[in-house]
């Protein structure tokens, strides 16, 4: 598949303060980005620097006090809430450390209910979730519950759980924070690969083997972007 090179994410002056008056708490301060898309893109830094909030503003999860953000094109800071989660609904995927992967339910029942979630097509829902579940080498341990898996297999199906509507970007908060190494870099190549597919993602990480085979890496420290490489 030909990767796409447009940009997926421009972000201009972004700046996001917690509070009002003395408590008031600045954690973004004017941060610009451009992300192309079809890449593996990496946010780095310290506790407290500000990459949680950053990628929670970029997944249309929180607004920015100041600033535009760009997804594809759209000035997603400009839309109602509505539009924003329908926005994070069809065209993006979430995945967080916590595997919140719904317990009493198999990897294939977990994908498909987010499929209904998102009101995808009923007569595609188990195509989409099966194909899923097989590109993140989970297609024999569909019919598994969490409790029956392992933390590599359960963060799998949450990157199935992403990926089966079809998004153009995924976020990615420390979604390798809960795994050993190995497991953790095993993680990392299923997002390599779905890179190769055409797909953009976009994680938070403080592993530093995980820098050697991301696209790019952006340093966040006080707020601010201090390094790009």
């Amino acid at each position: 598949m030909t990767v796409a090179t447009h940009d997926i994410i421009r972000a201009t002056g972004i700046t996001r303060t917690f509070g009002r008056g003395k408590g008031a708490v600045t954690v973004l301060k004017g941060v610009d980005l451009v992300l192309p898309a079809g890449k593996l893109i990496a946010f780095k830094g310290r506790s407290g620097s500000g990459k949680t909030t950053l990628i929670n503003l970029l997944g249309a999860l929180d607004q920015p006090t100041e600033g535009i953000i760009e997804f594809s094109g759209c000035d997603i800071t400009k839309l109602s809430d509505r539009k924003r989660d329908e926005i994070r609904r069809h065209e993006m995927g979430l995945i967080f450390q916590s595997f919140a992967l719904i317990p009493l339910m198999t990897a294939y029942e977990n994908v498909e209910f987010m499929l209904r979630m998102t009101n995808f097509p009923t007569k595609e829902r188990q195509a989409a979730a099966i194909s899923a579940l097989e590109q993140v080498g989970l297609g024999p341990r569909q019919h598994h519950r969490p409790f029956e898996m392992s933390g590599g297999e359960q963060q799998r199906t949450a990157i199935a759980r992403a990926i089966a509507h079809k998004p153009k970007l995924i976020l990615a908060d420390e979604p390798t924070a809960e795994l050993d190494s190995r497991t953790g870099l095993s993680i990392i190549k299923v997002f390599r690969d779905l890179v190769q597919q055409g797909l953009s993602v976009i994680i938070t990480t403080h592993d530093p083997a995980i820098m050697e085979i991301v696209d790019q890496v952006y340093e966040l420290e006080d707020g601010q972007i201090v390094d790009k490489h």
